[in-house]
């Protein structure tokens, strides 16, 4: 797997999923997506994502979304590269510095 082209893509899909607002997010609670992306090249990355209460006693609270790349191969597809970030309810992402 080429790290730094799956980062890239995976970049790009977590700055879509960031700028989603909370209640978007929150319809993503409790369900997993996975999907392909497809290089220039050619090689299929396969994406993860999913989306939790950061803190399961309290729904309605803070969510925490994590996403993961692989290419299917060893030892990514045991060992994916993933990212996350938290969101509390007013939007504001939680743990970030600016």
């Amino acid at each position: 797997m080429n790290k730094k082209e799956a980062l890239e893509i995976l970049n790009i899909e977590m700055t879509r999923f960031r700028a989603m607002d909370y209640g978007e997010l929150t319809d993503l609670i409790d369900s997993s997506l996975n999907y392909e992306k497809e290089t220039p090249r050619g090689v299929l990355y396969q994406l993860e994502v999913q989306a939790y209460w950061d803190n399961p006693r309290e729904p309605g609270g803070n969510i925490r979304l994590i996403a993961s790349i692989d290419d299917g191969g060893f030892p990514y597809s045991f060992f994916p590269i993933s990212s996350d970030f938290i969101k509390d309810p007013a939007g504001n992402f939680v743990g970030e510095i600016d």
